[in-house]
């Protein structure tokens, strides 16, 4: 075997070698960068002043009682809609020990109006009987009233003004002396519709 072929297959020999003892691993620089990613979710929080709507006594037909109330958004999130829920229940003091079979609340009319910068808009119009099957939203607006959109940004508060009415039919309507309504409002808060989040957005990163 010549010089020349001899030197070939050692030099072929080495590099295999080496090959299987570095297990094909090769050198290189690195570096690394970590980050810190945060999901907080935020919270929704109802206020309400004062807490009791309404309490009176000694009405008759044709009386009005107004009244005023502020909803006040305590929480980080912006508040959609606010939807009332309305339970009430009658203590009928027939003094004549007949049965009273009409409904007090049927004789009572509510309106609510909510307030903007420049006027009030009607959100309900209808009796306290007819309020029980209807969850309306308090903060819905016509936004040809005014500029404001639905709902309680953060941090913000809106009025509400309630007239109730004891509706006089022009008729004898002694069967509801002595009647005591006990009515239940629930104010739900909801969050407003979804938002995407953009990459771009500072505020959102």
């Amino acid at each position: 075997m010549s010089f020349a072929k001899k030197v070939s297959q050692g030099v072929m020999s080495a590099a295999l070698g080496l090959s299987l003892i570095g297990g094909g691993t090769f050198a290189y620089f690195s570096d690394t960068v970590e980050t810190q990613n945060t999901f907080a979710a935020g919270t929704l929080d109802l206020g309400m002043n004062p807490s009791a709507v309404v309490n009176i006594s000694n009405i008759k037909p044709g009386d009005e009682v107004y009244r005023e109330f502020t909803l006040e958004n305590n929480g980080t999130l912006p508040i959609g809609k606010v939807l009332l829920n309305t339970k009430y229940t009658v203590a009928d003091a027939m003094q004549d020990g007949q049965a009273n079979t009409d409904d007090l609340a049927k004789h009572i009319k509510v309106t609510i109006m909510y307030n903007t910068s420049s006027a009030t808009n009607t959100v309900v119009e209808t009796t306290l009987h007819d309020l029980q099957t209807q969850q309306p939203d308090l903060t819905e607006i016509n936004t040809s009233v005014g500029p404001k959109p639905d709902g309680i940004p953060a941090g913000e508060k809106e009025k509400i003004f309630v007239l109730f009415e004891f509706v006089d039919n022009g008729e004898n309507q002694n069967q509801f002396q002595g009647d005591k309504l006990q009515v239940n409002w629930t104010f739900n808060a909801q969050t407003e519709s979804s938002t995407y989040h953009d990459d771009t957005d500072p505020n959102n990163n």
